[in-house]
């Protein structure tokens, strides 16, 4: 087993301790928030989330005006704590709303209480906030009669509760898929990546065994099987802790007791090449040295069946441009001089479809002896497209009837 942290910090913004809980007794608030406060004074805000000093390794994260660390003198899994402290921001979130350093000096009880239960002697235990929430609550102050722990803390499934019944069974899965890709000047693709996440939506009754099929190619091929479409291949996949990870190194199927309500299932990334979805060309021209026209043509290239919505284009100006004269055939322009910057709003962009801006600046007619070499900021894009993956995945969810028989239903498949 992995070595357990010493203890878990929650500093201020300027790295003064804000609330700590002590696991073992080798590491003191005084001894971490000096070496932290000397951290952020010599690297401005750190950026590195792992530091080592006179024996203790530090791990931190930060949300808002709050840092939250764990300090350590063993050899820990430094992925598994920095993931830990991530669910403890998700779990103080889920009772305060918003996790800042006023609602943690307002809640500091609650914070004592939820630390004690999600790490034990160092080793991170329950991280799930709806059990939690069933045995914790924020107005508990009173003197009451011990409440016994819900049965899900002390069995083996500690992410779902026991005796939950809906008159109708159903499930909604959801691919969520963000493409990043960079294009250079000559139209040439420098980067290009797919991120995805499997988002579900679960009402079932019991306990229900679920089963996940994907159009893997690795899946497919061990199965001897074919589809339709075509087979991805999944890269850095990360799943739900409600999944078998025996069963699906052994045969790539995803077996799973699903929580109650909404959760991610899976996360993955594909880092096959895509082309852009919406491709866009500027063109800059300088008149007499005090106007320039920019024309800009926006070109959606998917299919006409599918619709891109709530397009953004952000497109680079001079620093020293004013007045600006703009004229779209499709959407609506704003000039926003903080960004140096015309932003192209684009509410509905139907597949097969090419609209055009055309954009007058004034320029000053005097300019500096020693001027500064003119930046080339990139041109970014960001849209959303419903009902549509750029990897072509495709998926289908069963669910186990709980007297051993077949299958009772298959909810859902994508194409």
């Amino acid at each position: 087993m992995a070595g357990a942290a010493s203890a878990l910090f929650l500093l201020d913004i300027k790295g003064r301790v804000l609330v700590w809980r002590d696991y073992r007794g080798d590491v003191t608030s005084v001894q971490a928030e000096r070496f932290f406060t000397k951290l952020i004074e010599k690297e401005g805000d750190p950026q590195d989330p792992v530091a080592y000093d006179n024996g203790v390794t530090y791990m931190f994260i930060q949300h808002n005006n709050v840092y939250l660390m764990t300090a350590s003198r063993q050899n820990c899994n430094a992925a598994s704590l920095l993931l830990f402290l991530h669910r403890v921001v998700d779990v103080f979130k889920h009772y305060f709303e918003e996790l800042e350093e006023e609602s943690i000096r307002d809640n500091f009880v609650v914070v004592y209480e939820l630390l004690d239960e999600m790490m034990d002697f160092g080793y991170p235990q329950y991280t799930e906030a709806k059990i939690l929430s069933e045995f914790i609550k924020t107005d508990a102050y009173r003197m009451e009669v011990t409440q016994r722990p819900p049965m899900a803390v002390t069995n083996a499934v500690s992410w779902r509760s026991e005796g939950i019944h809906y008159k109708k069974n159903e499930v909604f899965l959801d691919v969520v898929e963000s493409v990043n890709i960079l294009v250079n000047s000559n139209g040439q693709i420098v980067r290009s990546d797919v991120v995805g996440a499997l988002k579900m939506r679960t009402y079932l009754s019991g306990m229900p065994e679920c089963k996940l099929g994907l159009n893997d190619r690795m899946l497919l091929e061990a199965q001897g099987r074919t589809t339709k479409g075509k087979a991805i291949d999944l890269d850095d996949i990360k799943f739900h802790q409600c999944v078998r990870l025996a069963r699906f190194e052994n045969d790539r199927t995803i077996s799973f007791i699903p929580p109650d309500g909404a959760f991610d299932l899976m996360t993955y990334r594909l880092g096959t090449q895509v082309k852009p979805l919406i491709w866009v060309e500027a063109q800059v021209e300088r008149h007499s040295r005090s106007r320039m026209e920019i024309v800009v043509k926006a070109r959606s290239q998917f299919k006409e069946r599918s619709t891109a919505t709530n397009v953004e284009i952000e497109l680079p100006v001079a620093t020293d441009a004013t007045n600006p004269n703009v004229r779209t055939s499709m959407g609506s322009s704003t000039y926003a001089p903080e960004k140096d910057a015309l932003i192209w709003k684009i509410k509905s962009f139907p597949g097969g479809k090419e609209y055009m801006l055309r954009a007058e600046f004034t320029l000053p007619s005097i300019s500096a002896e020693e001027s500064v070499p003119e930046r080339k900021a990139p041109i970014r894009v960001k849209f959303e497209i419903p009902y549509f993956t750029v990897s072509g995945i495709q998926r289908a969810i069963r669910k186990e009837r709980q007297d051993g028989g077949s299958v009772l239903e298959e909810w859902a498949t994508d194409s």
